[in-house]
């Protein structure tokens, strides 16, 4: 029996599965946190969980992760030079070193301008021990990309460091949009490397050898080689991961899913099996790019969300900005469970503090580059040795609680912030005994005194406030998903007809209510507290499948590889015939349908090649689109024909 592992490295946990390849039927799972600073540590306690044996037979590892999403953000990976071919930067780019030289096409991939191989030359001297890698990215280079392989020619003549080229990564139109694609991707080539060495030393000190896999952003497989040439198309992997996932445990092809976390709730709507995907492309950290993803809403709603009271305006805040939670970490440290019931909330000025904020130390930091203050450097000596509570912290550093400074080191990753979640509220309320619960009572309590409440009655405030904005989430989502602007987030508390869906007042003249005629699937840790509570003030059909708190980690491993190949053939508007434009090649025909005929054969043959590179065997389909206008009194004018060679199928190894 041949079996599969999946892992999963999300914002909270690292999830793991070992899967049955034949029945997909799921053998093991184990959860672990995520280990932000080194995601190879939580993927070592995840698969030492899973307590892998050699008898295993084990045929293949998926990884999904957002590694490459949060490098994005962060702003992180290697120095990127840039070679614009036939325009300037549109917007602001990704990278500062750059350099614009003549040359590009127009939109018949017909050159509007020799390209100038003196400038290129000039630019790449300009870049040498300045960059890691090279983008280049050519106008019009979808419809005509020898300009772009020129240049890659002699970037790796001259400099013989990594190379990715505009055209390899996209076929959509927008030279900006695919500028940045190009300069992410190669901004990310260090970092999904480095990660992808780093798990692969993992599987052999596990003794598995298994080839590696990683989930793309449309929920597809890539080989490792793949991933690590184009690292951009994992941006949006583990949302994709769960689409799969949870679409596999649930057996349902029409379906919402909703996938809480520790950090967000990601939500998609699936069709026939498929989920919808963002053809414009993923936006990632204020950067859109040109990966085709799955579309999928996220909002900061999660089981780590902090929580948070207004004393003036007896609000409570929940979201979105994550914590660890207070129950989680006095569990390895009860003291903290002392300092939390000292402390002397009415006698003290905490805001825009909480009193429940406590803080743990994750890592040093170079204090020179960072010009860390005598009074940061104070809390650091005391968090490091244990964690603490603001009041204690406070007391120690002789000042008061509002003013502790310990937003820049935490910003800087360097203190871990723990205070009131959702997660706590559950194990305050009893529904959860999985850490401790003292603590997140003796927190619980000292928020309910803020807003002159009991523990009990602030536990019903604080999961109203948590379920009504998952509705509003779920809400949000599906408007977005028929294609509409209008938002409600923002408006939630003044819209009366959203009110009347979330406050079930028997005075009421009328009442509204949101049906969802599809399933609404839940997947992720918390959502079995969570979901049953959403379905009792909405209409849906709620489905909790087996294995539901690991369904991303099931995603990766029973992935698909799709492989697609577009083909655009248009009229000659300067001569006659037709322009035929693969991905990697322009051509041109006298004859319509010897174009045709070529294009599809040759784009079959480049995935069928590429399949057999990969070791996959490969269902091959060809769509194929004529665009034709009405002209008044003439025949209909042909505009062009759009060719997509799409093979899906799944690694050879299933079938042996």
């Amino acid at each position: 029996m041949l079996k599969a592992v999946g892992i999963d490295t999300g914002g909270t946990y690292t999830d793991g599965v070992l899967i049955n390849i034949e029945t997909q039927e799921v053998l093991k799972k184990a959860k672990a946190r995520t280990t932000k600073e080194n995601l190879t540590i939580g993927i070592q306690e995840c698969l030492d969980k899973l307590n892998l044996q050699a008898s295993d037979n084990i045929a293949m590892v998926a990884l999904s992760t957002t590694l490459a999403t949060n490098a994005i953000v962060e702003e992180k990976g290697g120095d990127v030079g840039a070679v614009l071919i036939g325009h300037e930067p549109i917007k602001r780019l990704p990278t500062t070193n750059y350099c614009v030289v003549a040359g590009g096409h127009d939109l018949n991939g017909i050159s509007q301008q020799e390209l100038d191989e003196e400038e290129v030359i000039k630019g790449l001297q300009n870049f040498k021990n300045k960059v890691d890698s090279i983008a280049i990215s050519g106008y019009f280079s979808i419809r005509n990309p020898i300009h772009e392989i020129r240049v890659k020619e002699m970037v790796k003549e001259l400099l013989g460091i990594p190379v990715v080229c505009a055209h390899e990564l996209t076929t959509a139109l927008g030279f900006q949009e695919r500028t940045t694609t190009a300069i992410l991707n190669a901004r990310l080539l260090p970092i999904i490397e480095e990660l992808i060495k780093s798990v692969k030393g993992v599987l052999k000190k596990n003794k598995i050898g298994a080839p590696l896999m990683i989930v793309k952003s449309d929920g597809s497989l890539a080989v490792e080689k793949i991933a690590m040439e184009r690292p951009i198309e994992t941006i949006l992997s583990g949302p994709a991961a769960s689409i799969i996932g949870s679409s596999q445990l649930a057996k349902r092809k029409n379906a919402i899913i909703l996938d809480m976390g520790g950090t967000t709730t990601d939500i998609a709507v699936i069709k026939n099996g498929e989920p919808k995907l963002n053809m414009e492309g993923a936006s990632v950290g204020g950067w859109l790019t040109r990966v085709k993803a799955a579309e999928i809403y996220t909002y900061g709603i999660g089981g780590d969300s902090l929580i948070q009271v207004m004393p003036k305006q007896k609000e409570v805040l929940i979201g979105p900005k994550r914590v660890y939670p207070i129950c989680y970490i006095a569990q390895k440290h009860p003291h903290l469970i002392k300092e939390l019931k000292q402390c002397k909330a009415m006698y003290h000025n905490f805001f825009p503090n909480q009193a429940t904020d406590c803080f743990l130390f994750l890592k040093d930091l170079n204090s020179n580059k960072n010009n860390i203050t005598d009074i940061e450097q104070q809390l650091l000596t005391l968090v490091k040795k244990e964690p603490h509570s603001i009041y204690y912290l406070a007391r120690e550093l002789a000042m008061e609680p509002s003013n502790l400074p310990y937003r820049r080191l935490a910003d800087l990753g360097v203190i871990g912030h723990i205070s009131v979640t959702p997660t706590d509220i559950l194990h305050a309320a009893g529904e959860l005994d999985v850490w401790n619960k003292e603590a997140a009572s003796a927190a619980v309590n000292l928020l309910a005194k803020q807003i002159n409440v009991n523990e009990e009655r602030f536990i019903e405030i604080a999961t109203e406030g948590i379920v009504n904005k998952l509705i509003i989430s779920l809400l949000q989502a599906l408007i977005y998903s028929e294609g509409k602007d209008n938002r409600i987030i923002d408006i939630a508390n003044s819209d009366i007809f959203v009110n009347k869906i979330l406050k079930k007042d028997k005075t009421n003249i009328f009442k509204c209510c949101l049906e969802i005629p599809d399933s609404l699937v839940a997947i992720g840790a918390p959502v079995n507290s969570w979901l049953p509570k959403v379905s009792g003030k909405i209409k849906a059909n709620l489905v909790i499948p087996s294995h539901f708190e690991v369904a991303n980690a099931v995603g990766a491993a029973v992935g698909k590889i799709i492989e697609k190949v577009e083909v655009l053939i248009r009229p000659n508007r300067n001569e006659r015939g037709f322009s035929l434009h693969f991905p990697w090649e322009y051509l041109s025909f006298i004859d319509y349908e010897e174009a045709v005929e070529h294009g599809i054969k040759y784009a079959t043959k480049y995935i069928n090649e590429k399949s057999n590179r990969i070791g996959c065997e490969l269902h091959i389909s060809v769509d194929r689109y004529d665009s034709y206008t009405k002209v008044i009194k003439e025949d209909d004018l042909f505009l062009e024909t759009r060719i997509t060679i799409t093979g899906v199928g799944s690694p050879i190894w299933r079938n042996s």
